[in-house]
């Protein structure tokens, strides 16, 4: 079906140019035309027109950092959740990721391997979500920050372990492999700067997973995680908060093949919300996490003036950061880091798309990219909290317009 969306403010998300009198034209699941008004090849008499009175158009964007199986649980029992339990909720994840404008999803790790099967479920379109790269457990080794009981973690120690272990998640289906570099300020037995692996265990994790045919994505939040990760060639960094100039030069030198998400909501929202799960806030900023967001504040400078792509994702999944709040990130990036909107809606779209998929089908509204975009009820190019109403968004996916999705209970709308 090829329909024509016109009347609009158009962000392509190729550059920070928002287009005054924008039209999208869309055949099927891909975009056929996306530019000004004038420029717009002669359509077909045939075509669906949806017009609009000034909302603003934009690509979907990337989660970069999901958690689609966690429940909004207490970050302290994250891995507790059964597999039953978890299999509903990330179905139910999965469509408010959706909802939130968010059409793409690249997974930073799954309690009992569920992102694998969801993805299959999406692909076939038994589920409604974003687009999934899957991953499987968090890869660890012993006395890592993931070495705990429940369905979260897989813990190897070795060169060969690890190498097996990449290939029993290959074996399962994933697509990323998430491995643990380093910990957390809470986790006494591997905090931040106290590397889980060795170089050579890290080598062999990321070979094995690149003659698969597999990316992978790391938590590494010191300078030190950092190096390690990317002389060994990951492909996605989450966190990177206390980086150095040397970390930022390696990362510059492979800037066309890495991403950075520093994944902030973790610390703002311990620091804000800590004493609804029983922490005083007293001793989360003794526990360095004030430390932690000055830190990365510092950091993303640094990156930023290197040149460096950051993508949105936070950690989403838990009570203090729950499902549907993904859109915060880019008020954080906003707030935080100092960005101009249409540079963290950027982040939220050209890089994300392409931390998702390198050749480029997602991410920009350019013709032969998939026909996925949000028609936003406001102006984030102004003020970017507006993404985070999600009645204030429509999201088209493949050429496919969802309503509803905010909506748990569609026969109840």
């Amino acid at each position: 079906m090829n329909q024509f969306i016109q009347g609009i403010r158009l962000f392509t998300g190729v550059d920070e140019q928002v287009i005054e009198d924008g039209a999208v034209w869309v055949s099927g699941d891909r975009i056929r035309f996306a530019g000004s008004l004038n420029d717009c090849p002669e359509l077909p008499n045939d075509i669906r027109r949806h017009t609009f009175n000034g909302q603003f158009v934009m690509p979907g964007m990337t989660e970069t950092h999901a958690h689609l199986s966690f429940a909004d649980a207490n970050p302290f029992a994250i891995g507790e959740t059964g597999v039953e339990t978890g299999t509903i909720t990330a179905v139910r994840n999965a469509r408010l990721m959706l909802a939130s404008g968010f059409t793409s999803a690249v997974s930073f790790g799954s309690t009992y391997q569920i992102d694998v099967a969801l993805r299959e479920a999406i692909n076939s379109g038994q589920v409604i979500g974003p687009r999934l790269r899957a991953a499987g457990r968090d890869l660890g080794a012993t006395s890592s920050n993931v070495d705990s009981p429940g369905g979260l973690s897989q813990i190897a120690d070795g060169p060969w372990a690890l190498r097996q272990a990449v290939r029993s998640q290959r074996k399962l289906g994933v697509d990323i492999i998430k491995i643990f570099i380093d910990g957390e300020n809470i986790n006494p037995k591997n905090p931040p700067g106290e590397l889980s692996f060795t170089d050579e265990e890290v080598h062999a994790i990321v070979d094995e997973a690149h003659r698969r045919k597999l990316r992978v994505a790391c938590h590494a939040r010191s300078a030190a995680a950092v190096k390690q990760a990317v002389r060994a060639g990951v492909d996605l960094v989450g966190h990177a908060n206390y980086l150095d100039d040397e970390a930022v030069a390696l990362i510059a030198d492979r800037r066309d093949e890495v991403f950075v998400g520093p994944a902030l909501a973790w610390e703002i929202c311990y620091l804000t919300h800590c004493e609804s799960i029983g922490v005083s806030k007293q001793t989360v900023i003794d526990q360095g996490y004030e430390r932690e967001i000055e830190a990365t504040v510092q950091t993303v400078a640094k990156l930023r003036k290197a040149g460096i792509r950051m993508v949105v994702g936070g950690d989403y999944g838990i009570s203090i950061a729950p499902h549907g709040t993904y859109a915060k990130d880019l008020e954080y990036f906003v707030e935080y880091f100092d960005m101009r909107p249409l540079e963290a809606l950027m982040c939220a779209t050209n890089y994300g798309g392409l931390a998702f998929d390198p050749t480029g089908s997602v991410g920009t509204l350019t013709e032969g990219s998939f026909a996925d975009l949000i028609i936003v009820d406001g102006q984030p190019d102004q003020d970017i909290r507006v993404l985070q109403a999600h009645d204030r968004l429509t999201v088209m996916k493949g050429g496919v317009i969802y309503k509803g999705l905010a909506n748990p209970n569609p026969y109840l709308a």
